[in-house]
């Protein structure tokens, strides 16, 4: 190898780096800040300050965040870091790590939901989908898996006046306090998973 090439080599090894801090790998679960008009309500709710979050996918060897966003969607990482808050950005994964078959079952059992629109009302249901229900439902579904503890609306915090003007606006008079919910924080603060990288 020439030293040119290995020179060359040396600077794209330090720019990848560079770019996405950590090595991505199939199934890791990255969370940020929303700058979304729901954003802080969302926080208020769950108590978090994390309010968006989405699974690590690869094509072709590149890192995408697959997400639900006004649909479901592969979005570039650093376009999607670059959405949220500050760039900041937490990145988590399974303690236990992948077989390449089970990186594959996440894949297929992902684009399953590809295109569909997003749930402005959090149902449980899978016509429409939300952030946190995307990946727990991908989870759940490919690897028998439950990432984070399933809630009922009632039992997050409503009330301040963020979350209650969301939810005139979603609901009117029925608010379904029973229905089924995870929140960002439920998949964060999972046992299951580990830090994996945090920006700063």
């Amino acid at each position: 190898m020439t030293s040119v090439l290995r020179h060359c080599l040396l600077l794209l090894c330090f720019f990848v780096s560079a770019v996405y801090a950590w090595q991505p790998q199939q199934g890791d679960i990255i969370f940020h800040t929303s700058r979304s008009s729901q954003s802080l309500a969302i926080q208020k709710a769950t108590g978090s300050v994390y309010s968006h979050m989405g699974i690590i996918l690869l094509r072709d060897g590149k890192p995408y965040v697959y997400e639900a966003a006004k649909t479901v969607r592969f979005t570039p990482l650093k376009q999607w870091i670059a959405r949220g808050t500050d760039n900041h950005y937490v990145v988590k994964r399974l303690n236990k790590s992948l077989s390449a078959s089970q990186q594959q079952a996440l894949y297929r059992e992902a684009i399953r939901y590809q295109s569909r629109p997003y749930d402005l009302t959090f149902s449980w249901d899978d016509e429409r989908i939300y952030c946190s229900e995307l990946v727990w439902k991908i989870y759940k579904n490919a690897l028998n898996t439950e990432v984070g503890q399933l809630q009922t609306l009632r039992e997050l915090d409503l009330s301040s006046p963020e979350v209650q003007a969301k939810m005139k606006e979603r609901y009117g008079k029925n608010i379904p306090l029973n229905e089924t919910v995870i929140s960002p924080v439920a998949m964060f603060d999972s046992p299951r998973l580990t830090t994996v990288y945090e920006s700063r």
